[in-house]
């Protein structure tokens, strides 16, 4: 016998039960073979016969598999596709009826009716549509069975996966029943709720508050005897998935805000350690974060695009009392002037037309306790700078679309490339948010301006994308350092980083970065620059020759004759000194 499990298999005590069924209703003989032949199922002479596989056999079977029909042989063994089995000429059966059990499209068996003496024969023949209407439908519930079996067993593993998927994340997972009664908890879900693993618990009830903090909603959850706030998302299931009607995901609500926080990067440790250089700036830099960490008054960080504004930002709070809290960071030019008041301050369910329908937190109540930055605040529209102003007056922020205001322990740190003394004298900033913001000012010159930084710079860059390209690259070459230190670098640090990332992808065999691996806009920058300087260089070459004429005249005199002496001395013509002294208009 083939041991391969066909699907038949899977049902055989079904199969052998509709075996004999057919049997005592038709008073003949049933077997059931699956698509390898194998019995599966056998009444009277094949009753002790069941497991065999009757591949020599079971011609007449093969031919219902390969064609999907039915077969009546009221010829046994006399048949053409009786020619080659084992039985041909001794042959006991009187009559053979087979059909196909189909599974979809697939033939996965075949039910076979036998005539072992001519009283049952004339009476199958006599019915023969009726029989074989009676063989199709046993034939079909045989495959639903089929089906249905498959469809647990699938139904089993889907379970299976999701349970181990849900036991493996942090979130709290209760999934329930129809009936509302718990079918699975995961450990987080226990252990957030403080439930063990030995107590008896069944029953559980959701009752919604209404009430959304970031697409989230608010439910109490009584479990037995015991209630629970919870914030989180009930799911409804697939009603093909018996036992499991609803899935709840949630956290704890103090529990969200650091869930929140990590979502958008909110929360990492940097030192003053990551601020690289060795310039008087840098140092001095360096002990004024450590200086004014810890204080809650407001920090506006100044210098142009590229310099490290938002850096300077981590690094002070990282360095203050509030490293354990959050850190927000919103930039005030990328974002739309009407979603920009929606982001920052949040807005209740149904605020205003396109509101998401449970309401959304803004900034400033996600970085409650912590450091918000306003990053290119110079940007930020003169209607919400008043806005920002009375938030950072009255510590306090109210949600677009309530009247509850929301009251905040908050550091603010702002910055911008942008003057905002100019832009206070054509209007476009307002000077008491600026004095507001301005309480600690901290100015970041260009890289232009500390050059002692650069090649610090560039060393710790070339370590970092050694690691991530698998490089193994061990400096710059000295023609190309010349180069780059000599470049004003406008992009400032963010423009030599890219710069040498772009090197570094080009260094494929070399353990050293070449001239010829800078980029062109750089190259181009300094061959124009020096042809600037060629061209000074020609300027001062006709300063020193109008100073050698007017040394030259002074000595002979300036009349005629004085001219024409100098002009032989000079080796000039008389005609070129004229047109000298007019281009330079030096006359006595």
């Amino acid at each position: 016998m083939n041991h391969r499990q066909s699907k038949l298999s899977l049902i055989r005590d079904v199969v052998k039960k509709y075996a004999n069924v057919v049997a005592n209703v038709l008073g003949v003989d049933v077997e059931i073979v699956d698509k390898d032949l194998n019995r599966i199922a056998g009444t009277g002479i094949f009753k002790k016969r069941v497991d065999e596989n009757i591949l020599g056999e079971a011609y007449v079977y093969q031919n219902v598999l390969e064609t999907g029909q039915h077969k009546i042989i009221e010829n046994p063994g006399e048949h053409l596709l009786c020619e080659r089995c084992i039985n041909k000429g001794s042959c006991s059966e009187e009559l053979e009826l087979s059909a196909p059990i189909k599974l979809k499209d697939e033939v996965i068996g075949v039910i076979g009716l036998i005539c072992s003496n001519t009283v049952q024969k004339q009476i199958i023949l006599s019915e023969i549509d009726l029989q074989l209407e009676f063989l199709y439908q046993i034939s079909d519930f045989i495959s639903s069975k089929v089906y249905e079996y498959m469809e647990n067993e699938r139904n089993k593993s889907v379970i299976n996966v999701l349970t181990n998927i849900i036991d493996n994340v942090d979130k709290g997972i209760i999934m329930t029943s129809e009936e509302g009664k718990i079918s699975h908890m995961n450990d987080s879900a226990k252990t957030q709720l403080h439930i063990n693993s030995n107590q008896n618990i069944e029953n559980i009830e959701f009752v919604s508050k209404n009430e959304f903090i970031m697409g989230k909603e608010e439910y109490t959850i009584r479990i037995g005897d015991m209630k629970f706030d919870l914030l989180g998302n009930l799911i409804s299931l697939p009603s093909v998935i018996s036992n499991y009607n609803k899935v709840f995901m949630f956290n704890r609500i103090k529990k969200m805000k650091s869930e929140a926080y990590a979502l958008t990067n909110a929360h990492r440790t940097i030192t003053t350690d990551v601020i690289l250089g060795k310039s008087k700036y840098t140092n001095a830099l360096k002990e004024r974060i450590k200086k004014f960490a810890d204080s809650k008054s407001t920090i506006l960080i100044t210098g142009e695009s590229g310099t490290g504004k938002e850096l300077i930002a981590r690094t002070i709070h990282s360095e203050s009392n509030r490293s354990d809290k959050p850190f927000v960071a919103i930039n005030c030019g990328a974002i739309p002037d009407e979603l920009l008041e929606s982001e920052l301050f949040g807005y209740v369910k149904g605020a205003f037309t396109g509101a998401n329908s449970s309401g959304r937190m803004g900034k400033f109540e996600l970085a409650n306790e912590g450091v918000i930055f306003l990053d290119e605040i110079g940007d930020m529209p003169l209607h919400l700078q008043v806005k920002i102003l009375r938030v950072l007056q009255e510590k306090k922020v109210t949600r677009i679309g309530s009247n509850k205001p929301i009251d905040l322990d908050i550091r603010v740190i702002a910055a911008t490339n942008k003057d905002l003394k100019e832009l206070i004298k054509k209007n476009n900033f307002r000077d008491d948010l600026y004095y507001r913001l301005n309480v600690i000012p901290i100015s970041i010159p260009p890289l232009r301006e500390r050059i002692e930084d650069i090649e610090i710079i560039m060393e710790q860059k070339i370590k970092k994308y050694n690691l991530l390209f698998e490089k193994d690259v061990e400096g710059i070459e000295e023609d190309a350092k010349k180069i780059l230190l000599e470049y004003p670098w406008p992009g400032n640090v963010r423009e030599l980083e890219n710069t040498l990332e772009y090197m570094i992808n080009l260094a494929d065999n070399y353990n050293i970065l070449k001239k010829e691996m800078i980029p062109e806009n750089i190259m181009n920058y300094i061959q124009n620059r020096d042809i600037g300087n060629e061209i000074e260089t020609i300027k001062k070459l006709k300063d020193v020759e109008k100073n050698y004429i007017i040394k030259a005249l002074d000595i002979y005199g300036w009349d005629t004759k004085g001219k024409k002496m100098a002009s032989e001395k000079l080796g000039i013509g008389i005609a070129t000194l004229y047109r000298k002294l007019d281009e330079s208009k030096c006359q006595k």
